[in-house]
C-alpha cells in the first residue's frame, strides 16, 4: 500500500492536467508554460502565456535568462508526441523545477480552453495572474 501511495504522489509531483494548469495560471505567477515543439507548431497554435522553447534547443545557454525559482510546465501536441517529456528532462537536468502537461495542447483544447496563434481556437480564456 505504501509503495502505491508513493507512486501516485510522485506522478502528481511531475504531471499536471489542463484544469490544474488553467487554475494555476489564474492564481499563481510562478508558473511558466513551455511549448517544447518546434517553432512552426507554436506559431500555428499555443497555450496563452506559453514561451516557445523547442526541446532540441534546450541548453544551458538557451535557458540562461529563465528564472530558476519558477516552475516550468512543458507541453507538446499530445499523446503521440514526446517533445514535452524530452524538454522536461532537459530542463530538470539543468536544475529547473518541471512538470509535464498531460495530453498536451490537444487535451487543453478538449477541456475547452482557448489557444493563441495563427490557427487559434476559441474557449475559456485565462484571466492571468502574471
Amino acid at each position: 500500500m505504501e509503495e502505491q501511495i508513493k507512486f501516485y504522489e510522485n506522478k502528481l509531483a511531475y504531471e499536471m492536467d489542463p484544469a490544474d494548469l488553467f487554475e494555476s495560471l489564474e492564481i499563481d505567477d510562478s508558473i511558466v508554460v513551455v511549448d517544447a515543439r518546434q517553432s512552426f507548431g507554436y506559431e500555428k497554435e499555443h497555450i496563452p502565456t506559453a514561451i516557445n522553447l523547442p526541446q532540441r534547443e534546450i541548453t544551458q545557454e538557451s535557458t540562461r535568462d529563465l528564472d530558476i525559482s519558477k516552475t516550468y510546465v512543458c507541453y507538446c501536441d499530445g499523446i503521440g508526441c514526446n517533445a514535452s517529456t524530452k524538454g522536461a528532462l532537459k530542463l530538470a537536468k539543468l536544475g529547473f523545477t518541471v512538470k509535464e502537461l498531460m495530453g498536451g495542447i490537444e487535451w487543453w483544447k478538449f477541456d475547452g480552453y482557448a489557444t493563441e496563434g495563427a490557427k487559434s481556437t476559441q474557449g475559456t480564456a485565462i484571466q492571468c495572474a502574471c
